[in-house]
């Protein structure tokens, strides 16, 4: 979570020009308000992973404002709860893809939507068909999630704030696509 907000941080601008284009120019310092909240949650005062991702979830959805905080609050408490049944390459495989199921179930959207969920599923969907090693499924992972980010700049929006412009949001990169990415890319520079 620490290189996540690092990584948040570093971008908050990108995302938020992103945003400027398609929304409402507040996904990077929403999110990066978000992450240096949950950089100040001393990890080390909690007994395993999983209750520190379910403090951090519920840290993004009061600090991070819009649809944001309700969406990367539910995909981190979704991830704990089902972390906590194994600890091989298909237990995190099975956490993905609960967060994943989290955030399609709180947002109501699917993929070419132009949301989050355009790099969040082909990302699961590519470690679920790549189970042999940590390293190797979470860059299958990141290999998707930029593709499946890159593929929502001619996506006209239909689903969040975006989808009020109608067929002028074609031709923008989503900002949700790209920070969901980043948190892949975490993943895999963190875990592998």
């Amino acid at each position: 979570m620490t290189d996540y907000a690092d990584k948040i941080s570093t971008h908050a601008a990108e995302l938020t020009e992103l945003d400027r284009q398609i929304g409402d120019a507040d996904h990077g310092a929403n999110m990066d308000r978000g992450m240096q909240a949950v950089r100040e949650i001393d990890a080390d005062a909690f007994p395993d992973a999983v209750d520190y991702l379910k403090k951090a979830g519920m840290t993004l959805v009061s600090t991070v404002g819009g649809a944001s905080g309700p969406l990367y609050g539910t995909f981190l408490l979704r991830f704990a709860a089902s972390l906590g049944q194994g600890d091989d390459v298909a237990a995190l495989v099975r956490a993905w893809r609960a967060a994943l199921d989290g955030v399609v179930a709180r947002g109501k959207a699917g993929l070419g939507d132009k949301t989050m969920l355009d790099a969040l599923i082909p990302a699961v969907e590519a470690m679920e068909a790549t189970q042999t090693t940590v390293q190797e499924c979470l860059q299958a992972g990141v290999e998707a999630a930029r593709r499946g980010r890159d593929a929502t700049v001619p996506l006209v929006a239909r689903k969040g704030r975006a989808s009020y412009l109608g067929e002028r949001s074609a031709g923008h990169q989503d900002p949700g696509a790209t920070s969901i990415t980043l948190l892949v890319e975490s993943a895999l520079s963190t875990l592998a």
